[in-house]
């Protein structure tokens, strides 16, 4: 990890690690999806899950990121990666994240088409219906992902910080605007996951530092949504604003549009979602207080309820989780 890859106290960014972590999905879901005859093809971000930041990296540490395919379906894989951080002077190493995507094969030959994917054989007929007990619950929820987001565009102004009250949503909310270049884009000419992740951390950043005027870092990141693709020369708008704050994290929407330089008359479209969680850091990197959340408005008060909701529930599945592995 260099200087580049990280905030300006040395923690590695969440957006470089997630960008990562899709690098080594999409590789091996390609690989995957190749291993048969009939077109070749390139396997597209469709939905991140819940990720937790369970360790903080820093400048200088080598990250090592595994990636496996656990599930298929008829056009999907899922694939699960680690990640671990190692100190390369005393070397020590930590897990520091854990995620789960899904991906879609397209074909090369015709972009529209979705490839066919090859089974994996399972080590016990409970691992395959696991696998696609995850898949129906995804598949559901990004629908319901979908329709509650729609195709409203959400466009976030950058207020005059100094005619708004500090730790109001209005004051920390942040948009940030790309032009979408071939670095950024897959074989197809459309966006890779990553470079969209690595955005949206950090339009989620700037809020989170904006609210707590301190050093931040990425705790956790709910599941990112890719609604649509984002082709070559489009023009994104990522947006963020604070949803809910507990006392020591806070909750922030990432909604990601896109507007068609080239093809203009196919109007603007919401792209992806997501909800990141960050935490505020003094010096020795110990979590810090976080100031209330200041609200405006029923709309306002409803995003609260419903941040609030996801955190306890989140919390509970923690708790949970730990009383299993003891």
């Amino acid at each position: 990890m260099r200087p580049d890859d990280a905030n300006i106290v040395g923690n590695v960014h969440g957006g470089t690690i997630l960008k990562m972590i899709e690098e080594a999905g999409c590789i091996i879901g390609t690989r995957h999806c190749n291993t048969q005859n009939g077109d070749r093809c390139v396997a597209a971000l469709a939905r991140v899950e819940r990720t937790d930041f369970l360790h903080p990296m820093f400048i200088g540490e080598v990250a090592h990121v595994s990636a496996e395919i656990t599930y298929t379906s008829k056009h999907s894989v899922e694939v699960q990666v680690n990640v671990l951080s190692e100190n390369i002077v005393t070397g020590a190493k930590k897990l520091t994240n854990k995620a789960t995507l899904w991906y879609v094969p397209f074909s090369l030959q015709n972009v529209a088409k979705i490839i066919e994917v090859p089974p994996i054989e399972y080590s016990s007929p409970e691992q395959e219906e696991a696998g696609k007990k995850r898949y129906e619950a995804q598949k559901l929820e990004r629908l319901e992902t979908k329709e509650r987001n729609g195709e409203i565009i959400m466009s976030v102004s950058l207020p005059d910080r100094q005619t708004k009250e500090p730790y109001t949503v209005a004051f920390s909310q942040s948009s940030l605007i790309h032009l979408v270049g071939p670095s950024d884009c897959t074989l197809h000419g459309f966006v890779h996951g990553g470079v969209t992740m690595k955005l949206m951390d950090e339009v989620a950043g700037i809020v989170a530092a904006r609210h707590c005027k301190t050093n931040i870092v990425t705790a956790s990141v709910d599941a990112i949504n890719f609604h649509r693709k984002i082709k070559k020369g489009c023009v994104i708008t990522i947006s963020g604003r604070m949803t809910f704050t507990s006392n020591k994290s806070m909750e922030i929407e990432v909604l990601v549009d896109a507007d068609p330089l080239v093809e203009a008359e196919k109007g603007k479209y919401r792209a992806a979602t997501a909800f990141f969680t960050y935490i505020s850091l003094d010096k020795d990197n110990k979590p810090l207080p976080v100031p209330p959340l200041k609200l405006d408005g029923e709309e306002e008060q409803k995003r609260f309820e419903e941040g609030k909701a996801r955190y306890l529930q989140n919390k509970a599945k923690r708790l949970a989780d730990k009383e299993r592995q003891q």
